[in-house]
């Protein structure tokens, strides 16, 4: 087949959105059409925790509507994901199901740092452009119903990604509480979001200077694409060309927004919140331009299905942005650059060297490269109970890219490099995790542990390392001529565990280096 025809489908939590794309390896994606239906169940979700039975009902008459849309286009494949109105229901598996039942429609649940994952991959699609950008300091400002997301960039490296509440919808309901006039509506966002975001310029941004800003959101975006504010090229704009946009939205009312802009007026609170939510943005974070690339979930969406269906050549490591971030926590808490080096060098070279054996992925093999430079960071409590310390600094730091399971793994493996493994009888217990997932951490811990029992000083003895097999057992040859006479005498202790888990004998032999 030339082409496939894919529909992402984005509930999100004030408009269903589902795009149709023709995706082919000889024109990359194309959008050939775009539905969207206005319907905020984040007003529900946010504040009572579930849909009320109207919200449901026209859900699911506008699900029915797309799958009727999806038949006539013939599509090969679709995806449908809930977003933070989803998520934040506390009845997400009924609500699922009832959806289910009544459209066939399967829509399955992003973590924040998923769906943010996704818009950022949707810029990154833009190949260039996205490249030229993040050469200089650049934030990455994605703003939903729920909170906003800013990813830092700096020499093409990711350098940190936070959360933070609110989002523009969560805003304006919190905004309804409150009794103001009009004029005092400025100074109120200002208040509601400055502090968060002076945080993290304090904590994170530094003395680094942000030259550009791109924006990802639903509505000044459009704005923005529709050429609807003085614009260099398509979707740039300099900063105080949009600062002389937002001035002028506070000299009109809503209907004669809607009517210069084109845009549905119950859609102008949004608009304007969103627009004051990045003024200040610009105000504490500095910036020259502003690029608002016009992209959503659904293009993210997208990119994702053309990787796994490999109908394109990805446009961006995002592996290495994952791993910045690590890198970004672990210089964070203080964490020695030598140590993490040494131990992530020989986790790799012992995953790869039994790739026959433990039956793992490549998305397994990141995994163990996140737990090897972060294992260490607990340090920044307590030198005591590090693996424990470890283990909730990572639970608790959202890493983009990476799904929720994906961190708990992460964050076992950071556990039990130093303390006691729990056994699945023990651990079933206490967490939903399933057998898969406690063998993946089993299988990583145990690499993990023998990494470490290679160098326990941490002096970088392990120059080179060379690994065979013998009948059941596994040769590691380190070649140093450094003493090794504390790694051969413990390192019984680190491989007991891995005998265990993979019934293979790790052996350490020393090999003097000649001059």
């Amino acid at each position: 087949m030339g082409y496939q025809t894919f529909a992402a489908i984005d509930i999100g939590s004030y408009e269903l959105s589902m795009k149709i794309f023709e995706i082919s390896s000889n024109n990359g994606i194309k959008e050939i059409d775009h539905i969207r239906h206005r319907i905020e169940l984040g007003t529900d979700s946010y504040f009572t925790g579930k849909l009320s039975n109207e919200r449901i009902d026209e859900l699911c008459r506008m699900l029915r509507e797309f799958t009727q849309i999806m038949k006539s286009y013939k599509v090969d494949a679709y995806k449908a994901y809930g977003t933070s109105a989803i998520r934040e229901t506390k009845n997400t598996l009924i609500l699922l199901d009832q959806i289910q039942t009544r459209t066939g429609i399967s829509i399955e649940v992003l973590g924040n740092s998923e769906q943010r994952f996704l818009d950022y991959k949707s810029v990154a699609s833009k190949g260039q452009d996205f490249q030229n950008i993040i050469e200089k300091g650049t934030a990455f400002i994605d703003i939903g119903g729920g909170s906003m997301q800013i990813s830092l960039f700096d020499k093409d490296s990711l350098v940190t990604t936070q959360n933070i509440k609110p989002g523009v919808l969560r805003l304006r309901e919190e905004m309804s509480r409150l009794s103001y006039r009009s004029y005092q509506l400025d100074e109120i966002v200002d208040e509601f979001v400055s502090d968060r975001l002076q945080s993290f310029k304090e904590m994170f941004v530094g003395n680094r200077g942000i030259e550009n800003i791109i924006l990802v959101d639903d509505y000044v975006s459009l704005i923005i694409q529709k050429g609807l504010i003085k614009t260099n090229k398509s979707g740039h704009i300099l900063v105080e060309e949009f600062l002389d946009f937002v001035d002028q939205m506070k000299q009109k009312k809503s209907q004669e927004i809607a009517h210069t802009l084109g845009v549905p007026e119950e859609n102008t609170s949004l608009l304007y919140l969103s627009a004051l939510m990045i003024k200040d943005m610009i105000k504490i974070l500095g910036a020259n331009m502003l690029w608002a690339p016009g992209v959503s979930l659904c293009d993210g969406m997208a990119y994702e299905y053309a990787e796994k269906k490999k109908l394109l050549v990805e446009s961006h490591n995002f592996e290495q942005d994952i791993l910045a971030c690590a890198r970004d926590i672990n210089k964070r808490y203080k964490s020695s650059e030598i140590r993490t080096k040494e131990r992530e060098q020989n986790a790799l070279t012992l995953f790869d060297a039994l790739k026959k054996i433990h039956g793992l992925t490549k998305r397994d093999r990141l995994l163990l490269q996140l737990a090897a430079i972060l294992c260490d960071c607990g340090r920044f409590i307590s030198l005591n109970n590090v693996g424990e310390n470890s283990y909730n600094i990572v639970l608790a730091t959202e890493m983009i890219g990476l799904s929720h399971l994906e961190r708990k793994i992460v964050a076992y493996i950071t556990k039990y490099v130093t303390e006691p493994f729990e056994y699945y009888e023990t651990l079933g217990k206490m967490t939903t995790l399933t057998r898969e997932s406690y063998l993946r951490i089993a299988k990583l811990t145990a690499i993990l542990r023998l990494a470490e029992g290679l160098d326990i000083s941490h002096r970088e003895k392990c120059e080179q390392i060379s690994i065979s097999f013998k009948e059941d057992s596994m040769i590691i040859t380190v070649e140093t001529n450094a003493d090794m006479t504390l790694e051969i005498g413990l390192f019984e202790r680190n491989a007991t565990f891995f005998e265990e888990v993979f019934n293979v004998k790790p052996v350490i032999k020393q090999k003097k280096k000649n001059f």
